[in-house]
């Protein structure tokens, strides 16, 4: 049982659990502010990848990788958003799953793969090593308190430090945002925009505004993810846009820690039901290979009843859910 608390405590702060909640902030501009039901927002999180590692790969400097990443996913904000911002709730939601997808199988095609590895994607020792090298902590596991990790290379302490620096950076940019004017001419968008829009406000620009800022955000979050791991296309297909969806609901849109707190839950929670599944479950009864997606079943169930019965999340206002009535 002391194992799966210390796992759970390791899920808390993990860069994976970091990754997902700066992605998360960004589609709390979307959703959060804004009103837009985008659920392929793991399409921006698989671009950043992809121009960080692809550029890293042709030896391209750190900071130069991550402006193209970023560039890439802000082009592909302008496209999606050019014919689709004028949609509305369901309409929207099946336009920019269907872009999500189309990224992810360009992704994994073979007439791509000596760009972007096809299926199998770039393998994190083609691109990581420049992050590593900018680390200042020693090249050796360093010991604190009873977690153990290497000083710079993947999921390292270095990478820890990063990684929730700049969550903490994007929470305190969405806090400013969201109470200056910007922010609050979204917010009456994602109330009524037909309102909004009859005060001389271009709602238009005002959603492009918001889709690209979120989806740049979401592909630092992808880029952070592909820095622990790798850049796989098919661990940023549907799936991840739905876990996106659960942990901000889960803490709460519109508010500045809901993100954070959502994903520090859902992570946590997840390897505390798979502990305790392996641990009283029989291998008889379920194999180690189907103990994941059980787990994710179990809690996937208990978000939704949460979802339920308290639809603003942990942090939320319930007003802050009046969208478009």
């Amino acid at each position: 049982m002391l194992d799966i608390l210390l796992d759970a405590v390791t899920a808390l702060f993990a860069p994976a659990t970091a990754a997902f909640a700066l992605a998360a902030i960004g589609l709390n501009f979307h959703f959060g502010l804004t009103g837009l039901l985008n659920m392929g927002h793991a399409g921006f999180m698989l671009l950043g990848m992809y121009g960080y590692a692809i550029s890293t790969q042709n030896g391209l400097p750190i900071y130069v990788a991550l402006v193209i990443g970023v560039l890439a996913a802000a082009a592909f904000g302008l496209l999606l958003g050019w014919p689709t911002l004028k949609l509305r709730g369901d309409y929207l939601a099946i336009a920019t799953i269907s872009a999500a997808e189309l990224i992810r199988y360009l992704g994994r095609s073979n007439s791509l793969q000596a760009l972007t590895g096809g299926s199998t994607g770039i393998r994190g020792s083609d691109f990581k090593f420049t992050f590593e090298e900018l680390s200042p902590l020693p090249d050796e596991n360093i010991t604190i308190l009873f977690w153990t990790n290497h000083g710079t290379k993947s999921s390292s302490w270095w990478l820890h430090i990063v990684a929730w620096v700049i969550v903490l950076l994007f929470a305190l940019l969405f806090w400013q945002l969201a109470r200056s004017p910007w922010g609050r001419v979204l917010k009456g968008i994602r109330e009524d925009e037909d309102a909004v829009r009859s005060l001389g406000k271009n709602v238009y620009a005002y959603k492009m505004q918001a889709l690209v800022l979120g989806g740049v955000i979401g592909a630092l979050g992808g880029i952070l993810w592909a820095l622990g791991n790798s850049v796989q296309p098919d661990s940023m297909g549907r799936p991840t846009t739905f876990w996106l969806w659960t942990l901000l609901l889960l803490g709460g849109a519109a508010t500045v820690f809901g993100p954070i707190l959502g994903s520090m839950i859902f992570w946590s929670a997840l390897v505390i039901v798979k502990g305790l599944s392996s641990a009283f479950i029989p291998t008889s009864v379920l194999s180690p290979v189907e103990l994941e997606p059980f787990s994710l079943v179990l809690v996937g169930v208990t978000l939704m009843c949460l979802v339920v019965f308290r639809p603003q999340g942990i942090l939320g206002n319930k007003r802050e859910l009046a969208f478009n009535d």
